[in-house]
This record gives C-alpha cells, structure tokens and sequence, in this order.
C-alpha cells in the first residue's frame, strides 16, 4: 500500500539544501549585531520616553532609508519571499485564523505591543519547528532527509534568537517575558501541523508562518514609532523572508520574486490575547 509518506521527494538535491542553509546561518549572524543594537536602543528608547501613543505620527520618508539601511541583503531576501502560487498561500493563512480579530486588554501598549507580537511569532515558529522534528523523530512524517532536518534546526535556533532579542525589549521596559504563544491562530496551527503527513505537509505550513512574520516585519516598519524599532525589524525581515525563500525550494517552487514585498499575510496586533 502506497502512503503519503512514499510520495513525497525532495525536490532538490541535498548539497543544494546544505548550501543554501548555511548561506542562511552567514545571513543570520551577520544581522546580530545590528539587532542587538537595535534592541538595546530601542530598550533606552522606552524607558526615557515610554512605549509610545499608536496614534503617533508615522515618517515613511524616515522609515524607508532604516529600511534601507538594513542592506542590499534585505532587498534580495525579501523579493525571494514570494511565490507565484499567492492565491492558494494567502488562502491558507487566512484559514489558519491570521484574519483580525479584537484581543482583550493588553499589557503592552504603543511601540511594546508590535514587540509582543513580534515575540509571539516568533515562539509561534519555534513551537511549529519543534513539533516538525519531533514527529519526524516518531516516525510520523516518513524518511526525512537530514538536509532538511538540518534547515528545520537552524531556522528554529534563529527564530529563538529573535525571540529573545524582542523579549530583552519587553523585559528592559518592566513588561514580561512573553515565552508561550498567545496569538489567537494558535489552536489552528497546532491544528495543521498535526494533520501533517510528510515533510512537504510541514514545510507548507512553515512557510506560511515565515511569510507572516516577515510581512510583520515589514509592516511593522511603517507602524512602530521609534527609529531604533524599525531598525530592529528590518534587520530582522532579510532572515525571515530566506527562510520562506528556502521553503519555497523545498517545496518544488522557484521563489518568483516580487517587486515589492506585499503585506496582506502580516499579522495583526489584534491577534495577541495578552
């Protein structure tokens, strides 16, 4: 009896895996230092001028040369985000409970709320690798080639990075650490991913999770007040949008770039339920 499980193939070679995985992790350190800059100036930021009104007014002239400043890397990761099946993507996020909803009283306020719900996702990731590897592990996802485990592990350490980078915000501000998943498509996600019948069934649902969150990112550029904010973001949405990039590979499908990276798949604030 054929299975889900013998169908599946990796549609690229191993090697080629392996190589763009550790493009990846070069990608990935070279954005620390900025980030962690960033972080820690937009910590002094909060604490000698608060977390900022939503209403605050916006400078997008300002906000595209941060942008820009987070290097020619940010322009080329984040056109590979995309695919030419969109319809279908956008389809199954908006399934998975991405579309906004009203959350209760939050403790996070202003520019602390896009912080919160940069963590949130993050962990969101994280929480979705970890589950990958660990059906993986059990048998329940077929024969997992270790190129593709070996992705799955670097794109989850990178995410817990950038969890902890927002988190150090949060906790620099006298919030709390947010370390679980308070996002209101958290049930759907676990959902889906136990649904998951092979590795092609996970890395179609990662790569919605990294779309998300580097159109958040993206998003959050034009939506966070102070400067050191924006650039932690951008720093960040280069890394995001390769892991989406790579998942694209991964799932037989040439990354057709955008020219512009849209933002219809961002998540909302709204989602937070903390």
């Amino acid at each position: 009896m054929t299975t889900a499980h013998d169908n599946w193939e990796l549609p690229v070679s191993e090697a080629e895996l392996v190589r763009l995985t550790q493009d990846l992790e070069d990608a990935h350190r070279s954005t620390l230092p900025a980030m962690r800059t960033g972080a820690a100036d937009l910590t002094e930021d909060i604490r000698a001028h608060g977390s900022k009104a939503e209403d605050a007014p916006r400078d997008p002239g300002r906000r595209r040369f941060l942008v820009g400043a987070g290097g020619l890397a940010a322009a080329f990761a984040l056109a590979a985000c995309s695919s030419s099946d969109k319809d279908k993507s956008a389809s199954s996020t908006k399934d998975m409970g991405n579309s906004p909803k009203t959350s209760a009283s939050s403790l996070y306020t202003g520019d602390l709320k896009v912080v919160a719900l940069a963590v949130a996702l993050e962990n969101q990731a994280v929480g979705a690798y970890q589950a990958a590897l660990a059906a993986a592990k059990a048998g329940k996802l077929g024969t997992v080639p270790p190129a593709v485990a070996t992705f799955v592990t670097t794109a989850m350490a990178q995410h817990a990075d950038h969890a902890k980078a927002w988190n150090s915000v949060l906790t620099g501000a006298g919030k709390p650490a947010i370390t679980n998943v308070p996002l209101t498509n958290q049930p759907a996600t676990l959902a889906a991913l136990g649904k998951a019948k092979t590795v092609g069934d996970v890395a179609a649902l990662a790569l919605q999770l990294e779309d998300q969150a580097a159109q958040t990112y993206l998003f959050a550029t034009y939506n966070v007040s102070a400067p050191a904010g924006i650039a932690t973001a951008a720093s960040i949405a280069p890394v995001e949008a390769m892991h989406a990039a790579i998942l694209h590979f991964v799932l037989g499908q040439y990354p057709a770039p955008d020219d512009f990276l849209p933002v219809d798949k961002a998540a909302s604030p709204a989602l937070l339920t903390v």
